[in-house]
Formats: C-alpha cells, structure tokens, sequence
C-alpha cells in the first residue's frame, strides 16, 4: 500500500486554499489541494470582486476593528497585481482600479459621505467634474462622490492565476469519500479507495471549504468550531448599455444601499453584480420580487441611466462564517487549530493572504521525510469556475 507523507492537506479550492496552498510551497512545505467540484465553485467565484480597505465599514464615522483588519489589503494585493508581491498575480483581469461612494441628493447621505470621507482622511478622495467615471458625468447627478483606492478584479481570472503554478499540488477528489483515522504510529492519516487505498499522511489539514465544513466537521468528529451562514439574494442585469459601474450607493445608514460591479458576458454584453442592502434585505423576497426591487433601485438612484433591453435574475448565496455571538458579521478572518486539523474562514475575499499568514504561524516546520505525489497523477485537475451569468 502506497503511503504519501506530507505537510499539509487542504481541503477547498477557492481564493483561500489557493492562497494558502502557493504560500505553503514558497515556504518549503509539501502541500496537496484536493477541490471536489470547479476550483472557485463556491464563495469566490460568487463574490463581487472588490479588493475592500475597509471604507465602508466606516461609514459611521468611525475606523472600526473590521476597518482597520482590512486597511493594508489592496496595497498588497496591488503589489501581487504588479508581479511583485509575495504571489505573481500579474496575469489576473482587472476590472476596475477603483471603486466609489456615491451619494442621493438629500442631507443624510451627504452627511453619511462627509463622515465617512473624514474616518478615512487620506484613503479617499472626492472626485468632481471632468474625472468622474462617464456614469456619473450626467447633470440630473447631484449627490456626492468619492474614489476609493480598491480594485474590482474578474475572479476567474484570480483563481486561475493561483492555481497556474502550483498545478501538480491540486487535484479533484472529493473529501466526504476519504476515510481519517489514526495509523499504527500515532500520525493522522486519509485512505483515498478510488486508488486502492492509497493513504495521505499530512501533518495537517486545513478545512477551508466553506460551508462544506459542516459535513466535514461530522465527519472527522469536530466539536468546534462552529459555523453560521450569512444568506444573500443577489442580482444579476444583463444588459447593452456601454455604462460601466463599481462602487457603493450610500443613504443614511451605515450599510450601503446597493454595491454592483460591472463585469463581462460571454455573449459580449455586459452584467451588473448586485449587492449591499439590496441583497441582505431581498433574503426575504422571491426572485420577482427581488428583481422588482433592484429595478426599482436602479430607477432611483440612477434615474438618468437607460440600460436597454436587460435579462434579469438572481442568485441566492450563503456566506461561510465562524459562529458569533447574536450573529455578527466577524472583522477578521479566521483560522483556528483543533489538533492536526486547521479550520479556516477568510470571511472576506481580500483578506485570503492575512488568513494564508495566520495558517502558516499553525504549521509544525516542514518534515524531513515528505514524498513526491506521482501516485496521484491519475486523478483529474478541477476546472476553474465561471461565473453563472455564462449560462443564462
């Protein structure tokens, strides 16, 4: 029986495991990704692309501890973008280069945008006239708006970017198939039967499967940590109009009234990503109604766009958390050790290197005795996951 000793193990091939996974083997551990679907599949390739630094979770005038857990992640990421971070990114689409705030015309929002403008002094900038984005150049505009230094990146192309050069380390296989226990010797270790029982012997697993945890977490008997879901109904408008948008729509409140993104279609058109407050209070609403209600949004906040004929729909989503208590939305990522097992949530897309930097402080130093992964040659590569537009 053929026996593969190594570092590490993860389980879960979105932005973090991937991450976590390059980190790993820059720092000279062995390291296997085992993805059971499409790279990306879950949380990731869902998400909206933003790269956050934390503005508009001071929006109430204050630079929370969720604000100030996230302040230094577009610098490195940018640095990633350039080729020069601590992972070559250079290769990924990036769709944007900035986000912005944009404001109704009425006295709370104005004042939501000078409070958060004030917070974040330095971070970001009011934009005026001739350097406003072409969708907001309109003259019936007469909210304010400000330029966040935060990229909006088309994800597929990060993930794809992550999983490039570290291919031979990820391979398709399904982690609820394996079975765990504890060898003659003391050291944890996972029989794969669809290769004759073959064994993986690492020093750690991480789970950084999502929600896929729980089923997990049953199964390898993980009483802790526990695990709540952020539910979200997002909207997607495929449309013809040459219009492009990436910010955050701000009233009153401390939450963003609507975020969207812009992003391509493969039919050549172009898709706005609906989130924010639209999509956390549209949990409640069935799909035509949550249609209704971001077209009512749009008519709103942006009475002046026209995005012609436009092919509507929704995507409900659940967001993958740690459990906290009266179920706040956690500031950091997460990542606790329970024995061998490491079990990781970066709970925000552009946290995923602050949560590859706290695994690896989890990890034992490299063995001595790793061998190679040719045994597993025979098993499939994960594709990479496309957005669902694609397919509507």
């Amino acid at each position: 029986m053929t026996t593969i000793r190594l570092d590490l193990l993860i389980i879960g091939g979105g932005v973090a495991g991937l991450w976590t996974l390059n980190r790993a083997i820059k720092a000279g551990y062995s390291a296997l990704l085992i993805e059971k679907g499409a790279l990306g599949g879950g949380q990731s390739v869902h998400s909206q692309g933003i790269i956050h630094g934390g503005t508009k979770y001071a929006l109430n005038g204050t630079f929370t501890r969720a604000a100030s857990a996230i302040a230094a992640m577009p610098d490195r990421w940018r640095s990633c973008l350039a080729g020069q971070g601590e992972l070559d990114l250079s290769a990924v689409t990036q769709l944007s280069d900035a986000t912005y705030f944009w404001s109704q015309a009425t006295l709370g929002a104005k004042m939501t945008s000078f409070l958060a403008s004030k917070a974040l002094r330095g971070r970001v900038d009011s934009i005026a006239g001739g350097d406003r984005p072409d969708i907001f150049r309109d003259s019936r505009f007469g909210g304010a708006l400000y330029r966040l230094a935060e990229p909006v990146l088309d994800v597929p192309s990060v993930i794809a970017a992550l999983a490039d050069p570290v291919s031979e380390h990820i391979v398709q296989l399904d982690a609820a198939k394996l079975t765990v226990s504890t060898g003659a010797d003391g050291r944890m270790q996972i029989s794969v039967p669809s290769l004759g029982g073959l064994i993986l012997q690492p020093q750690r697993i991480v789970i950084a499967a999502g929600d896929g945890f729980l089923e997990l977490a049953e199964r390898m008997g993980l009483a802790r940590p526990t695990m709540q879901r952020r539910p979200l109904h997002m909207v997607v408008a495929q449309h013809g109009s040459w219009l492009k948008l990436f910010g955050h729509c701000i009233g009153a409140s401390s939450v963003p009234l609507v975020s969207i993104t812009t992003h391509p279609s493969a039919d050549g058109r172009q898709v706005w990503y609906m989130g924010g407050g639209l999509a956390e209070a549209g949990v409640a609403r069935e799909p035509a109604d949550q249609i209704a209600a971001a077209q009512a949004t749009i008519a709103e906040l942006l009475p002046w766009v026209d995005l012609g004929e436009v092919r509507w729909d929704t995507l409900r989503i659940d967001r993958a958390e740690p459990a906290t208590d009266m179920r706040a939305r956690p500031d950091t990522g997460y990542a606790e050790a329970v024995g061998d097992v490491i079990v990781a949530w970066p709970t925000k897309l552009t946290l995923a290197p602050d949560l590859a930097d706290t695994i690896l402080r989890l990890l034992p130093p490299p063995r001595a005795d790793a061998t190679g992964l040719d045994a597993l040659a025979a098993l499939p590569r994960p594709p990479v996951a496309r957005p669902f537009w694609e397919s509507m």
